[in-house]
């Protein structure tokens, strides 16, 4: 298995914990029906399936990405679900949520902005790419 600099690992580590903590921190009011994310999810045409399906989602990617050896998939998740709730804010939400200022549009950018940094760093660990990679040696 491909070894991490110090850099990349400590870069790894302060990304991944950013995005689980954020990813974390919203499933409070994803699952207790929170009126700004009832309000979202009504907006974009997917409650009260969407929260709830996005929020296992999430759970299950800031649990993958605090696990070294599968912080690929955790940030795989995260970046799926954070194009989405970006794609959500320029298309359908506006930028700015219930007066948020921004807040939520920025918490989803770090979020992928972080999941991107960790997918760069842990791409080797990707199966297919490992396997392709065994496969050349």
């Amino acid at each position: 298995m491909h070894s991490l600099s110090k850099t990349k690992l400590v870069l790894s580590w302060i990304c991944r914990a950013v995005a689980a903590v954020i990813l974390l921190q919203t499933l409070f009011f994803k699952f207790t029906g929170a009126e700004e994310s009832v309000y979202i999810f009504t907006k974009v045409g997917l409650e009260p399936f969407g929260r709830y399906a996005s929020g296992v989602v999430e759970l299950i990617a800031a649990v993958l990405l605090l696990f070294q050896c599968y912080a690929w998939l955790g940030a795989l998740l995260a970046t799926g679900v954070m194009a989405g709730a970006i794609a959500s804010h320029l298309t359908v939400l506006g930028i700015s949520v219930q007066n948020d200022g921004g807040l939520l549009f920025c918490l989803a950018l770090t979020v992928l902005v972080c999941s991107l940094v960790v997918l760069v760093i842990h791409w080797r660990q990707i199966p297919i790419v490992s396997r392709l990679i065994q496969s050349r040696l």
